[in-house]
């Protein structure tokens, strides 16, 4: 064996853009209208949010966890991931959903071989 796993697909992305698709599950995207600059920002200070909470529960430091799951949720509602949505037509937010009990459960079910994953 060469020790490396074969890359994993891209999550499937729902035809408006919103959703990536994981396991079944619907998961926001990030805001598109975010510009470059801003995004990867917020992108770095979610990773780095989530290395510190990692190592918080390693340590068994409750503040520090607190903190950097403060921190975590800062950078997932600047990305647009979590908190208001970032659409304006007014349809519901349906992050965690199966995609099967959605408005996308016949382009779910049509994503073959993916949507038997």
């Amino acid at each position: 064996m060469s020790g490396s796993a074969a890359p994993r697909p891209a999550p499937l992305t729902t035809p408006d853009g919103r959703y990536l698709v994981v396991r079944g599950r619907l998961w926001r995207r990030s805001d598109p209208r975010l510009g470059e600059e801003e995004r990867a920002g917020l992108v770095a200070a979610l990773m780095t949010a989530r290395r510190d909470k990692g190592a918080a529960l390693r340590s068994g430091d409750e503040e520090a966890r607190e903190d950097a799951r403060a921190r975590v949720e800062a950078a997932k509602q600047g990305l647009g991931e979590r908190g208001p949505v970032w659409w304006d037509d007014g349809e519901p937010d349906l992050t965690r959903h199966l995609a099967k009990g959605t408005r996308y459960a016949d382009w779910y079910a049509a994503q073959e071989p993916a949507a038997g994953a």
